[in-house]
């Protein structure tokens, strides 16, 4: 097969990927991962919009007594994107939840998030600390009524939560990776092929999630 055909064929592939597929894969990395991944802002605005034009073909099916079978498969198609929008909508304000402080404190982590859910987590964070405030840590001696640290001699905020990166995922490879180093002494080399499925470190394989090369399940 020539380049041409191979670029040929890669466009067809890209264009058969419709945006629910998207929004599912979306939703699988984002369930599997143990830390918050980057927020897919096009993906969503898409997702919404189709949901939108979906809710209004089937209001004009109504109007017009389309028959049942046809309303019931497009109803069909609505329900399926509206439940993978919302649990991937939902399974991010969990984790922002469950590490707002450590979310909070990252610049990096921070920039991953919607303008939205930035000021979800600001929300929760300043609510979170003046309930603690107020109900447990003004009636605790000094140097024991910090948010962040269990006392005065703690030399790190060993009170906040962190996402367990080195917690194993199973993945499958979109494409050949080829010899992949796990490890930072180069002592766990693992050969990566296209479409096989593995078990591995999380924060191995994070930076292959992040560019789109490997998919967890």
């Amino acid at each position: 097969m020539s380049s041409w055909e191979d670029e040929d064929s890669a466009a067809a592939s890209a264009a058969a990927t419709t945006d629910v597929e998207l929004l599912k894969r979306a939703w699988r990395n984002e369930k599997a991962a143990p830390e918050i991944l980057h927020f897919d802002s096009a993906l969503v605005s898409r997702a919404r919009e189709q949901i939108q034009l979906l809710e209004e073909t089937l209001d004009d099916f109504t109007d017009n007594g389309v028959d049942d079978l046809v309303v019931s498969l497009y109803q069909m198609d609505l329900d399926r994107t509206l439940f993978l929008l919302r649990s991937y909508l939902r399974l991010r304000l969990q984790k922002i939840e469950k590490y707002m402080a450590h979310i909070a404190n990252s610049e990096d982590l921070l920039s991953r998030l919607s303008q939205q859910e930035q000021r979800f987590a600001k929300s929760c964070k300043e609510i979170m600390e003046k309930h603690l405030e107020q109900s447990v840590l003004s009636k605790l001696p000094y140097g024991y009524d910090s948010v962040t640290r269990q006392s005065l001699s703690s030399t790190e905020d060993d009170m906040v939560p962190e996402p367990q990166l080195d917690t194993f995922v199973f993945c499958k490879t979109k494409s050949d990776v080829g010899a992949f180093q796990l490890d930072d002494v180069g002592e766990e080399v693992v050969d990566l092929v296209a479409d096989d499925l593995y078990v591995l470190r999380y924060k191995s394989i994070k930076g292959l999630v992040e560019a789109g090369r490997i998919d967890l399940i």
